[in-house]
């Protein structure tokens, strides 16, 4: 079967390299039994090219099944694939079979590989390497013959750095790697893409198809499509049923499209200190980590002072601090309430009324700079982890390679 054939078949619409590619790769691959990573962006169509695999592989005529890693909750997730025996964890009511049985002898196409929990991921590489797995609750030992399929819009090489994605499952899953290209890299398509959606509603909804005039044309090929073509569909759909004219204009079409459409975020060049946009957004996680942080200490602190208000008793239980250097020491324990074995604090609570009255207070401020902040935090992290360098960065919540350039910018010894 040609490639024109196959995209009719299974209603893929365009002509880039890019997807030529992607699709060669699907058949001469698809009458093998190796395992594929398809990687690609929400909404480009991945599950579509699993489906062109299996149905020209000989396990065409054998079951084919999608399940969604993501959508399945951590704790039923090996019960779904794997199966379970009767009494094995509270509602198993009966035995059950899993996908990995049902559909022996067909194809397996797991979507949101990296969501898979761990101890998932290693019942899946057994499957992968030996094609046995055990029942939840069992202990005998079962053999299946199963293709698996992965998909992903994750960049797993990285969640293998981060330990959120084993290694050895990752190099066994992608055997034969298939990138199918964001709708923005394959800007020849959109007009037609746009143009069969639209015809394909206009004979749903009985009515004409809409138009675009050249400058529509030119904003429809220059927007970025965060959504790739599920969100060109939703476009054109909403475009169809609510425009009241049939020939769009550019000024038409930006009322339908998403206010962010562009990038608000400032642009990393390609230069050699430039940062991947993985790198960025870890850092921007780290910056949103010392924001929560900041408010917790402030409401802490609010807490604290309306106790006191609340409760003048609680003055002399409460630590005295008085400046020391650049920092400041705790005093010794009260006495009757106000006697130091050290200096006199710098704030004392007394009056008549035993009420809390401030006679002198001191101030002083605090840095708020986000880069001494983000440097104090990575210097925790290193201390707590007692220097291991993988570990304090799981901990920030950032990748090894973002720790080691943030250790080389502020200067940072490994502790």
């Amino acid at each position: 079967m040609d490639q024109q054939s196959i995209k009719n078949r299974f209603g893929i619409i365009g002509n880039s390299a890019s997807l030529n590619h992607a699709l060669n790769v699907a058949i001469q691959v698809a009458n093998t039994d190796l395992s594929v990573l398809i990687n690609g962006e929400s909404g480009v169509g991945k599950e579509v090219f699993s489906q062109i695999i299996h149905a020209l592989s000989a396990r065409k005529h054998n079951p084919f099944i999608a399940v969604n890693c993501g959508a399945i909750p951590e704790g039923t997730i090996d019960s779904e694939l794997f199966g379970h025996e009767k009494g094995s964890f509270t509602g198993a009511v009966d035995s059950r079979k899993g996908y990995f049985e049902t559909v022996n002898g067909g194809t397996i196409f797991l979507d949101e590989i990296g969501e898979m929990p761990l101890g998932t991921q290693a019942r899946l590489l057994r499957v992968l390497e030996t094609g046995e797995y055990i029942r939840v609750g069992s202990s005998k030992v079962q053999k299946t013959d199963v293709r698996v399929i992965a998909a992903t819009n994750k960049e797993l090489l990285e969640y293998t750095q981060n330990g959120k994605f084993r290694e050895d499952l990752y190099y066994r899953l992608n055997t034969v790697p298939i990138r199918v290209p964001a709708l923005r890299d394959r800007q020849e398509d959109i007009l037609l893409l746009f143009r069969k959606f639209a015809t394909d509603f206009a004979e749903r909804y009985k009515t004409s198809p809409v138009q675009l005039t050249d400058d529509a044309k030119e904003v429809l090929i220059k927007y970025s499509w965060p959504g790739n073509v599920r969100e060109l569909k939703n476009i054109a759909e909403q475009i169809s049923v609510l425009s009241k004219e049939k020939t769009i204009t550019a000024e038409q079409l930006r009322a339908f499209l998403p206010d962010h459409h562009y990038s608000r975020l400032p642009a990393l060049s390609g230069g050699p200190g430039a940062v991947s946009q993985a790198e960025f957004a870890n850092e921007r996680e780290i910056l949103y980590k010392l924001f929560f942080d900041m408010k917790k200490d402030v409401n802490e602190l609010k807490k604290m002072f309306f106790d006191l208000v609340q409760n003048p008793a609680m003055a002399s239980q409460m630590p005295v601090f008085q400046p020391d250097g650049n920092s400041y020491k705790e005093l010794s324990p009260t006495v009757n309430g106000n006697n130091f074995s050290n200096n006199p604090p710098q704030v004392i609570f007394s009056n008549n009324n035993n009420n809390p009255v401030i006679q002198h207070h001191e101030e002083f401020e605090e840095s708020l700079s986000i880069i001494d902040k983000e440097k104090e935090l990575i210097v925790k992290a290193l201390k707590k982890h007692r220097g291991k360098r993988r570990d304090a960065s799981l901990d920030l919540g950032i990748s090894e390679r973002t720790l080691y350039r943030k250790l080389k910018e502020y200067d940072i010894e490994n502790l």
